[in-house]
Formats: C-alpha cells, sequence, structure tokens
C-alpha cells in the first residue's frame, strides 16, 4: 500500500504562535517540499489572510506552473460565497481545501444553520470553484467530535456530497481528541459506509498522540495523511513529517514518496526560518537522537551494534556519535579520540576518563571538540597547536551606528591587524577576522548555529555558555567557551575554532 503524504506546514504550521513565514521563506519551503523531500502535496496559506500571503501564493503558484507542479499545491478556501474562491483564483490556485464543519454542533451553534442549508452554501461554493477549473476537497472541521457526538451528522453531510465532483474528503481530529483505538474505528467506519470516496487524516498533537493516531487511521485504511514539518501548528501542533513519515515505512510497511534522506534538512531550514528550536531529543531530527550517552551502550556497539535499532542515521544523512559526560565510559571516548586521530595508552586513556566523568560532574558541557583540550590539560601532550592567538580587539557600539570591531591576531607568529562594521558586534568581529583569512588563502568555516545558554535564575554577572557549531565542506564540528560576557564567549569560541582548523583542516 501506497500513503500519499500532503505536509501543511506552510498553512497549518504558520498558525504557531509567533511564526510568521516570508514570501521568500515560503517559496523555499515549498521548493524543497515538493523537490528534495517529495512530499506529495503541500498545503501554503488561508485564503483572505492578507495581501502578504496573496503575493507569497502568487510566487509559490508561478514556480509551480512553470515546473508542473501546479495541481500540488492547495489552499484553505471557506464557505463564504465566492470570497475565497476569487481570492485563490487570484492568487493561481487550481486546488482549494473547503472548510467544512463536521459536527453538529459547530453547525448548529456557530453557524445556526441546518444540515440541508449548509449543503446549499457549500455546493454553491462548489460550484462556483469548478466554473475555474478548481479541483475541490473538503475538510470537515472537527470532524472528531462529531464522530462523537453526531455520527449521523456526518454520515448525512458526507452522502449529500456524493455527486459533487469532491477529490477527497479530509478528516479533522481539530482539538486533537482522540486515541489511536478510537481514531481506528472511526476512520473504519466511514471508509466502510463510502468506499467509493478518497480520505485523508489530519492529526493534532494535544494529548501527544498526534503520529499514534495517524498511523492507527492508516492502519484502518486511510489513504492520505497530513502532516507539518517539526510538528508545527496551533496549540501542541501536527503530526510532524519525519516520526510520522518513517513510522509508516517502519512499523505498518507501507510506502510513501518521500525521501527519508531529506528529513533533517527540510527540519533545518524550518527550524531557521520559523524561529521555533527543534528539541534536543526529536525523533530522527533533534541533534541528540543518534547520540549515545552511556558507557555501556558505546561498549555494546563497538562489540556487535548490539544497541543499534531500524533508525540507521545514515538513512537520514547523519552519523552516529557517542557523548561525553559523568556517564561516558571508556568505550565512548575511545570512539570520539579515534575520530580525531588521536591514539593514548591505557594509563593516559584512564586518566582522561577521570577528568570527563569530573567535569560531568560539575554539568560541564562537554563537546568531542572539547577533547584534545583535555588530553592536553590531563597528560601534558599539546594535541591542538596554538598557532592562532588574539592579540586584542576592540569593539564600538553606538546607538543609530553599526558596530565597528577592529582586531589584531597572531597567525603562526605573524600579527595581522583588520577592521570592519557589522549588524552586531559578534558580527563585525566576524568581517574582520574572515578579511585577515582571505588575504592570507585560508577558507574560514560556515556558522551553522550558534546557542546561548545562560543558567536560569542567572544574574547579571553569570556565565554565558556559548556553544557555535561550523561546517567545513561536510565536516560538523561545534566550539564552546564561557564568559559573563556574551561577545566575548562567542570570540573565545571562535579562536579554538581557528585553532582546531590548524590542527585538523590546514
Amino acid at each position: 500500500m501506497r500513503v500519499e503524504v500532503m505536509d501543511t506546514t506552510l498553512r497549518d504550521g504558520e498558525q504557531t504562535s509567533g511564526v510568521s513565514f516570508t514570501e521568500v521563506e515560503k517559496l523555499n519551503i515549498a521548493k524543497m517540499l515538493l523537490k528534495a523531500v517529495k512530499v506529495d502535496r503541500i498545503e501554503v496559506a488561508s485564503a483572505r489572510v492578507s495581501n502578504g500571503e496573496l503575493e507569497a501564493v502568487k510566487k509559490i503558484t508561478e514556480w509551480a506552473a512553470a515546473n508542473n507542479l501546479l495541481e500540488k499545491i492547495e489552499i484553505l478556501g471557506f464557505v463564504d460565497g465566492q470570497k475565497s474562491i476569487d481570492w485563490i483564483n487570484e492568487a493561481g490556485g487550481k486546488v482549494v481545501n473547503l472548510l467544512c464543519k463536521g459536527s453538529l454542533r459547530h453547525v448548529e451553534v456557530q453557524l445556526k444553520k441546518s444540515l440541508q442549508e449548509h449543503l446549499k452554501d457549500i455546493k454553491s461554493v462548489i460550484e462556483y470553484a469548478h466554473k475555474f477549473n478548481m479541483s475541490v476537497n473538503i475538510y470537515l472541521e472537527d470532524w472528531s467530535n462529531g464522530m462523537n457526538d453526531s455520527p449521523e451528522y456526518v454520515y448525512s453531510l458526507l452522502e449529500g456530497l456524493k455527486d459533487e465532483g469532491i477529490k477527497r474528503y479530509m478528516l479533522p481530529d481539530t482539538l486533537g481528541v482522540l486515541y489511536p483505538d478510537k481514531a481506528e474505528e472511526y476512520c473504519y467506519k466511514i471508509m466502510e459506509k463510502f468506499p467509493e470516496y478518497k480520505f485523508d487524516f489530519h492529526a493534532h498533537n494535544d494529548y501527544g498522540l498526534a503520529i499514534a493516531n495517524t498511523l492507527a487511521a492508516v492502519k484502518a485504511g486511510i489513504s492520505g495523511v497530513h502532516t507539518t514539518v517539526n510538528g508545527l501548528g496551533e496549540r501542541a501542533g501536527n503530526a510532524p513529517l519525519a516520526p510520522t513519515v518513517v513510522g509508516i515505512h517502519d512499523h505498518l510497511g507501507y510506502e510513501t514518496s518521500v525521501n527519508e534522506a531529506k528529513l533533517c534538512e527540510i527540519s533545518d531550514l524550518v527550524e531557521r526560518f520559523s524561529g521555533e528550536r527543534i528539541a534536543s531529543n526529536s525523533p530522527i531530527v533533534g541533534a541528540n537522537v543518534f547520540t549515545q550517552v552511556s558507557g555501556v551502550h558505546a561498549d555494546g556497539d563497538k562489540k556487535g551494534n548490539l544497541y543499534y535499532n531500524d533508525l540507521l542515521p545514515e538513512r537520514f544523512g547523519r552519523v552516529r556519535s557517542y557523548a561525553l559526560g559523568k556517564t561516558s565510559g571508556k568505550a565512548s571516548i575511545q570512539k570520539n579520540l579515534d575520530q580525531l586521530g588521536i591514539h593514548l595508552d591505557k594509563e593516559s586513556l584512564k586518566k582522561v576518563t577521570e577528568r570527563i566523568i569530573e567535569l560531568g560532574d560539575k554539568k560541564e558541557n562537554i563537546t568531542p571538540e572539547d577533547l584534545p583540550y583535555i588530553v592536553s590539560e590531563v597528560i601534558g601532550s599539546r594535541i591542538i597547536s596554538e598557532k592562532v592567538k588574539l592579540a586584542n580587539y576592540y569593539i564600538c557600539y553606538a546607538k543609530g551606528l553599526k558596530p565597528v570591531a577592529n582586531i589584531s591576531i597572531y597567525i603562526n607568529d605573524k600579527n595581522y591587524k583588520s577592521s570592519s562594521t557589522g549588524d552586531g558586534q559578534y558580527d563585525a568581529f566576524m568581517k574582520a577576522l574572515s578579511k585577515i583569512y582571505k588575504d592570507i588563502g585560508k577558507e574560514l568555516p560556515e556558522l551553522t548555529d550558534y546557542v546561548v545558554t545562560i543558567p536560569p535564575g542567572g544574574q547579571t554577572n553569570a556565565f554565558v555558555e556559548t556553544v557555535i557549531s561550523w561546517n567545513y565542506h561536510g565536516e560538523e564540528f561545534r566550539t564552546k567557551a564561557l564568559d559573563p560576557d556574551q561577545t566575548t564567549a562567542a570570540i573565545t569560541a571562535t579562536i579554538k575554532m581557528l585553532n582546531y582548523m590548524e590542527t585538523y583542516f590546514y
């Protein structure tokens, strides 16, 4: 069986509190979802939201039309006479997802209408949409409560629409009230009564059951599911794309069109554009999900992959790593040392292990890139060559003016000086540094992430931990530093990066 995936990050996902994508961001997310991730369809907007939304949708539909993908672009419309359809037509859309009332309570309380009156209104909108050669899908808003409280209303509504040329019927758990048994039961009942209809299931995550309910719906025979990247969406969000798709593949044995190798890439893109950070323990896409912490696990992996499952990181373009901390054993530390090309005798390895455990007890955040410094500290071997030293720097910031940075730095005992402006103090420093490295013909890595952590309840003099992630031709690494001043912490982490580059890349 093949399950269709419709992603609604750009519509339902944008209903996340505080999330709003620009025109360019929407277009880039749409392109990646359809061309790289290869979902079947995307829902990109709600009709009549704003002029900015209209322009964003126009850009998406223009691109889609030029790439023969226009039928994969869907827009939410409303039972509002001709208004939504006119808006969608102006935006260049050819598929409308018409939002109807899927529960008797919604019709009687919100609309104050009867079923027959609501059906008449729906049919009028569908007839008008067909004049523009639009395909029409139907959302049964609050369908799950409709099945709980008024199933006969749901069946009558579906029966009343059977001759309207509707392509798909979408079954939303609008308020996230279902659990897997009920999701499967209700989907099965609907499909049993209307076997000729094509149904999608749309889950919300209020009880943390969106993925489980989606899998239950597919198990019942539903042929299409709705997701959002990183589980964005109103309240607790929607079913997240990555674990939902992988669950369909691994647990149900069904196929989708989705390219698993691009799931982390789209997750990163949406994280950057939305400003909503992914939890480090998020399935598939989280920073730590392919990281073993326990030394016992590292030892088991070394002796026969005893702690592996079907979620191999290579499926998703990632690699397995072994964290360093107080629960690290020698096996975890040895694996990290091997990756850095550092070889220690048994006694030295024992000392380094003891030091890492000691730092872990103090809640130190230890990255693999800290290992060379720890080795140097413990056994006196200078693994990281300090070829780069910051002589001094001066950063000036005045209200209404761009920050200015002047730096003096030694590289292999030769002094270099530079200055630059920037959008922030650290940006000014980095631009001045980039000038120096360009002059000496060395390429700096790309900064891919910048995380600042201040202890909860920390006062103005609290230490700030800055962890910066870098990418150099596909090689990922991190450097960190502690300082009461955030800019100083970032600059210190950057100097560590330069010495790391001198040791392992230049």
